[in-house]
């Protein structure tokens, strides 16, 4: 268990993540409101700092009027 946390995947993640909500045109603190988390962890979860929950995904999938699979839609 010792590659748990796979750093560039939850990078990869929070890069999409920012991608949808700009083409959504939401910023930062729209979807944190909309999502019900802090402003400060939406920016950590772009950024790759913080490996989120589950509950978080779905809510942010929701504030994006998007299916949670597209969240993940950043693999080759």
């Amino acid at each position: 268990m010792n590659n748990v946390k796979d750093i560039e995947y939850i990078k990869r993640f929070g890069a999409n993540i920012r991608s949808l909500r700009i083409e959504k045109k939401m910023s930062q603190e729209e979807l944190a409101y909309s999502s019900d988390i802090p402003i400060s962890q939406v920016g950590r979860i772009e950024r790759g700092e913080i490996n989120t929950t589950i509950s978080t995904v779905k809510a942010i999938a929701n504030s994006l009027n998007l299916p949670i699979k597209n969240l993940f839609d950043f693999e080759d």
